[in-house]
Formats: structure tokens, sequence, C-alpha cells
């Protein structure tokens, strides 16, 4: 993506932003001239995370006794609890953009097995966009998931389908993947009901495994690389194997989610993807080339969940906006075995 001036000197909060995908975002944001505020409750980011991306762009930083940190050019964070409205209301003030992108959230298994927990995200999204609105921002984008789309589309091996925009809402009728997914959804018609009643300006990035340097183990990519960095053997794979994904390097995630919020504003939809389909067999055979090594044994453990059979998506929205994914899978599978190796020998 161009450089762009859209964000320069803009008031820029970042809920999430000690996360994955929410601290590359934060140092982008930077890069491009914003005065970025994260918000976290620091259950899954890291205050670690915060200041790579500061240190990142020469900030001197202090951390302070009361859950908050400051560094240089008024960037700064603060811990918050979203699910209080209070207090998002009051972190929320005097803020142009919000990138919402707080969920409680893990990997699949964490998604399986956390059903309740990831029902936070429904009084989270609605907090947000709420004071968000009641604040006077001038607009917000919500970070929401694959998991969105309906499960039976996404029920059958080596499908060449992929999943479009309208998908989500299939003859119709919605059906989620698991309630996280449905909190994505509903967060989304949260952000369209305010654009539509109030006038909101928001959009909506939809994201399919994202994977990258500084993301946990608790995710597929980190977790097969771990394993193999390892030298697990036998070696264990989730699932049969034989789902698939749509992987994407989370350069190309922040690109994408800079473009579309500075370019939709009627709280629409937009996959960010590559269309590629890779099967997990397919992911840990590059992923032992890389490394250099192979177990005697791989074992498909069928006992644990793999999620749907297939998810790939359509990106042609995004690709009008003037978005591409540049980063090829086998050049981010090698930047993020580097990194994981890097952390390894430090």
């Amino acid at each position: 993506m161009n450089p762009t001036s859209f964000y320069n000197n803009k008031q820029v909060f970042v809920t999430g932003g000690a996360g994955f995908i929410g601290s590359h975002l934060v140092d982008t944001l930077i890069q491009l001239g914003a005065i970025v505020t994260i918000g976290d409750n620091f259950s899954s980011g890291s205050k670690e995370n915060i200041f790579r991306a500061w240190t990142n762009n020469k900030l001197r930083y202090k951390e302070t006794a009361n859950g908050k940190g400051k560094a240089d050019g008024g960037h700064c964070f603060v811990t918050v609890d979203f699910q209080d409205l209070t207090e998002t209301k009051h972190v929320l003030k005097n803020q142009d953009i919000v990138f919402h992108l707080a969920a409680n959230i893990g990997g699949r298994g964490y998604i399986a097995e956390h059903s309740a927990d990831c029902c936070e995200g429904f009084s989270i999204n609605q907090n947000v966009v709420k004071a968000a609105h009641e604040n006077g921002v001038e607009r917000v984008l919500f970070a929401s998931s694959a998991c969105a789309y309906p499960v039976e589309l996404q029920s059958s091996y080596n499908s060449q389908y992929l999943l479009q925009e309208e998908d989500a809402y299939n003859k119709g009728w919605a059906n989620a993947d698991e309630t996280y997914g449905w909190a994505k959804l509903m967060g989304e018609e949260v952000l369209r009901s305010y654009c539509k009643q109030y006038g909101l300006q928001g959009s909506v990035t939809r994201y399919v495994t994202a994977y990258g340097p500084h993301e946990n183990t608790s995710h597929a990519v980190i977790a097969l690389i771990e394993r193999a960095l390892q030298k697990k053997d036998p070696y264990v794979v989730w699932g049969t194997g034989n789902q698939d994904r749509d992987f994407t390097y989370v350069d190309d995630i922040v690109s994408g989610t800079l473009l579309v919020c500075e370019k939709v504003t009627d709280g629409s939809s937009v996959n960010l993807g590559t269309s590629k389909r890779y099967t997990m067999k397919k992911v840990v055979e590059m992923i032992f080339d890389i490394v250099g090594w192979r177990p005697k044994k791989i074992v498909f453990d069928t006992t644990k969940p793999e999620g749907v059979k297939t998810r790939a998506l359509s990106i042609e929205k995004a690709r009008s906006l003037g978005w591409n994914p540049e980063c090829t899978f086998d050049k981010g599978l090698k930047k993020t075995i580097e990194w994981f190796q890097h952390e390894m020998s430090s």
C-alpha cells in the first residue's frame, strides 16, 4: 500500500492494540503520523508488544503505576475494560478514528472450548460503537472475522468456493462459526445500525487466518512452527490435516485495514485474504522444508477441533479499493519461522 496522508495528525484509538494484529497496526499508524492511543485489558495482549511498536519508531517512553504508559509525540496506552460502558466512553473522548480490534480470542481450541468467554464480544462491541458515537468520533473500523460466515458454506474438503461478503447471510439466514463468529457478525450489525440511524461513518474488515511475527502459540501456524523447531516426534497436527485455510500475512492485514477505514464509510464489510488455500498437511510439509527437519511420525489427532473443513475469501471488493496482498504464504512462513528462531535463541 502506498503511504497516505489520511492518518497524519489524526487522534486514533486502537482497542486491543496490545495484541498481535493490533500492535502491528499501531506501529504502522505511528509511521503514518497518527497520534495513537492504545486501549487494552492485557488479557491476551502484552505491554511488550506496545513497547516494541514504540521502539520501532524510536520513541522514548515510560510506564506509570496506574495502568498507563506514555511515549514521545502524545502516544500512550491505557488499561481499560470495554465491558464497562462508562470506562469506554471516558477513554474514547477526543478521538478522530477508532480501530476496534478488542475481543476475547484465542486459536481454534480456545474458540471451541471457551464459548461463554467469547460472548464477551457482544457487550464489548456494543459499548465501543455506542461510546464512539456519543463522543462524536469521526469514524470506526470494526475488525471482524471469516468466522462470521455460515458453516454450511465451509463444510466440504477440497472446496473451490470463495466466500463473498454477501454470503454472511446465506439465502437470508446467518449461521456463524461458534459463538465467537456470532459475536463478530452481531458486532458488524451494531456498527451498521449506528451508521444507518445516526450517520456514523464506519467500515468492517473480515480477517481470515492471520499469521506472522509476534503471534502467540494458541494459533495454528505458530503452534506448528514451535513443534517443528522443538523437533517434536511424534509431531501432532489437530484434526485430519485435510482442512484448508486462506493464510494472510499480518502486514497485508494491516495495509488492508488502513485502506478500508480510509475508503469505506457506510458500514459495509470487506474481506481481507489471499483467495488461496493450503491444507494443514501442506502447511506442515512447508514448515519441515524451511526448518530442514521432519519427524519420523506425524499424528493427526481427530479428537482435537479442526474447525470448518474449508475457508478462503473472495477479495475482489478489496481489490476494487486498490488493495492486494503482497506477501505469498511461502515468503510469509519463512519470515515467521525466522522470527520464531530468533525468539528461541534470545
